[in-house]
């Protein structure tokens, strides 16, 4: 199960007197403190410390050990994340150890800077001198400790479970950290640091592999792998497998084996709304919506219209009235009279109140026989206006000439723009008769009808893309009715290969010999059939996408279900299909164990699966028993009987038996062997010193402040606990 942090101030630490020491299990992971002789450490914490800002005032702060999300959202961790101050396993950033120390005391109770307590605190095997120097420093300069011990938390572990009959007195200590794992002998209760053994693989890679593992697995959900979260999936659901290759071979395979062996993580998830089709009365509703909104716009746009007609009717009367006034005004007046109207001219007003007509007769909208007759009428003033077009020439001065030619330019122009004008409004009857008709059949047979626009609107669509890919591919296609890898002739149409055909035909005449092209009157129908257009599908093209784009607008008016087909474009194939969206479900935010369970914790005994070229576990017992100053078989078989194990990786399913497994085939055959757990392998090291703080012989294990200023370094090169008093 999860490790948990306590950190719950202490009220009680002046009741202990001076002489009692403080025990500390200054771990790579946990940071565990107490009073000896009590059988469960006082403060448990995770040994890290971060230092973000605080995002209001800028301010840095100091958090050690587990942190609150909540606590952290008011601080910009991003240039400060959790440091430790171990490197495998050997404290080496005396700063951070310095803030720990600070809030290991503080919760333990003391009030002030100094301690005036003797302290045992733990180190791994074989600790640097250097080290364990700044550590002496540390304690004396800045605390004040009257005295310090230093022992090895694996050592205390074994000698703990040995009071409690677990082990003998020779035996194996294998103890896989955070970082790092040992392999301790022990000789009549005392460790032989000469055959302990070292591997860089703890922990903290399994934890790390496990998360490599699932992140690649699940990417879409990398955030939720937390390293707290990860480290609890580790020490929930990781074993170890007696035989990794035939468990791996059984998830292969698959089955109900390795369907029940597979453990499952359920990540927060909401079923999506589900969106029904509307229902006939719903379609209803919105359709009568839509009714009253469009006679409100048709109301809007009536009074608008009348208002613009009001408006141009007053403006016309003006007009009139302007003009009526200017025939009483004498001709010496006519310019102070203009001049207080606004116009220049009466051929100025008179253009004017013909604007206005004409914008007011079509405001009104005018019918095809009001627009004809006036177009009588314009034809009528077309000859008052143009009086030199039908005067011949030689009845004509240079002068008039120059203008009977612009006149004629000016009244071709205006004929031109008449009989364009015509057929437009003649187009926009024939549509407006057409919806008329098809709204007729509608009314008829509505679904008849809807069935009838839908299929006529996938035969266009696809009239109109199919004539599109010939003519981007000239015919021509890869079997995927897509475009590309076709050279420049296989892109030309039939038009365009025939006129490449022309020309290099006669170019190919012309060198022959003389050039005698042009002679014969036949030559020059070259030139027809080079500018003859052959793209008679080109104004069928215009005509099926207008009647496309006519047929799409009408299907988006009478079915609100209808959903129009993408154009393509060239660069865009043929076969393209949107992409289409799955809707996430249940399944989607499930996190599945299966042979990352047994795969993680495999790298105890295979580091190279991780990159580590180094001994796992099995052989590091091999290896710690050639390294024993003497080679005696008796020997060998009584720490094969004894192997103890303890620390944090010690709680995986499993490990035992295959630790026995993997010793079992180093060893000679019929030699005894027994792997054994410690009684709780995480706070054993701590239990074991506290009992070894409270024994009365203790204060001659420890080495006081002022041998420390006396001796040195030198001496504390030499100091060696002695476990057994």
């Amino acid at each position: 199960m999860p490790f948990i942090s306590k950190i719950q101030r202490q009220t009680d630490y002046d009741l202990f007197p001076s002489s009692t020491p403080i025990v500390i299990d200054n771990g790579a992971s946990y940071f565990r403190i107490g009073w000896a002789g009590e059988n469960e450490p006082r403060v448990v914490f995770r040994n890290i410390v971060q230092r973000p800002r605080h995002k209001s005032n800028g301010e840095t702060v100091t958090i050690v050990g587990d942190h609150d999300t909540n606590l952290l959202r008011h601080f910009d961790c991003t240039r400060s994340g959790p440091r430790s101050a171990f490197d495998s396993n050997v404290v080496f950033q005396f700063e951070i150890m310095e803030y720990i120390l600070d809030f290991a005391f503080d919760r333990l109770g003391a009030n002030g800077s100094r301690i005036d307590h003797p302290v045992l605190i733990t180190e791994c095997v074989c600790n640097p001198v250097q080290s364990r120097s700044k550590m002496a420093e540390l304690l004396f300069e800045t605390y004040g400790v009257p005295s310090v011990a230093f022992g090895v938390d694996a050592a205390f572990s074994y000698k703990y479970n040995q009071q409690h009959g677990i082990c003998d007195k020779d035996g194996l200590a294998i103890y896989p950290g955070f970082t790092t794992t040992h392999v301790i002998p022990f000789v009549d209760g005392e460790p032989v640091y000469k055959g302990c053994c070292r591997t860089n693989i703890g922990g903290y890679h399994v934890t790390d592999y496990l998360k490599q593992l699932l992140s690649l697995k699940y990417p879409h959900h990398m955030a939720r792998f937390t390293w707290e979260k990860v480290e609890d999936l580790k020490m929930e659901h990781c074993y170890v497998a007696l035989d990794y290759a035939l468990e791996a071979q059984l998830f292969q395979k698959g089955g109900k084996e390795a369907e029940d062996k597979s453990r499952c993580w359920q990540l927060p998830w909401v079923p999506p709304p589900m969106e029904e089709p509307p229902s006939e009365e719903e379609i209803a509703r919105k359709a009568a919506i839509r009714e009253r909104q469009g006679q409100r716009l048709r109301e809007m746009a009536e009074a608008k219209r009348s208002s613009r007609i009001n408006e141009l009717e007053n403006q016309l009367h003006g007009l009139e009235f302007l003009l009526q006034q200017l025939e009483h005004v004498q001709q010496e007046e006519i310019q102070s009279f203009l001049s207080e109207t606004g116009y220049v001219s009466k051929q100025e007003i008179e253009s004017t109140l013909m604007k206005v007509s004409q914008s007011l007769r079509k405001a009104k909208g005018e019918r095809k026989a009001e627009q004809a007759e006036n177009e009588e009428k314009a034809d009528s003033s077309t000859s008052e206006k143009y009086p030199l077009v039908n005067v011949p020439d030689n009845v004509l001065t240079p002068e008039q000439i120059k203008e009977k030619k612009r006149q004629v330019f000016l009244k071709t122009t205006t004929e031109g723009r008449q009989r364009a004008k015509q057929k437009r409004f003649e187009e926009e009857l024939e549509r407006e008769k057409k919806n008329q008709q098809d709204e007729e059949r509608r009314l008829e047979n509505p679904e008849l009808y809807l069935e009838q626009m839908r299929t006529k609107y996938i035969e266009l669509y696809e009239k109109v893309e199919q004539r599109k890919r010939l003519k981007t591919n000239g015919g021509h296609t890869n079997g995927n009715n897509l475009s590309g890898g076709v050279g420049r002739g296989e892109r030309l149409n039939a038009a365009q290969r025939e006129r490449m055909r022309l020309l290099t035909t006669a170019a190919f005449d012309r060198g022959k010999g003389e050039d005698t092209f042009g002679a014969k009157d036949e030559d020059w129908q070259l030139y027809k059939l080079m500018s003859k257009d052959n793209d008679d599908d080109d104004d069928g093209a215009d005509v099926d996408e207008a009647e496309l784009a006519r047929v799409c607008s009408r299907l988006q008016e009478i079915d609100p279900t209808f959903v129009p087909k993408p154009e393509l474009t060239p660069a865009q194939p043929a076969t393209a299909e949107a992409p289409r969206v799955r809707p996430l479900t249940k399944e989607d935010y499930q996190i599945v164990l299966g042979v990352e369970r047994f795969r993680c914790p495999e790298i105890l005994f295979h580091p190279n699966l991780v990159g580590i070229d180094q001994a796992g576990l099995d052989e590091m017992t091999g290896v710690s028993i050639r390294r024993l100053p003497s080679k005696d078989g008796a020997l060998e078989d009584r720490l094969t009987s004894s192997v103890f194990m303890t620390g944090g990786c010690c709680l995986f399913p499993g490990i035992s038996e295959r630790l026995e497994a993997g010793i079992r085939m180093l060893r000679p055959c019929g030699s005894p062997i027994k792997v054994v757990r410690a009684l709780d392998p995480v706070l054993d090291a701590w239990r074991g010193a506290s009992v070894y703080a409270a024994n009365l012989q203790f204060p001659q294990q420890t080495f006081s402040r002022l041998d420390y200023y006396e001796k040195g370094e030198d001496w504390l090169r030499r100091y060696q606990l002695q476990y057994t008093l």
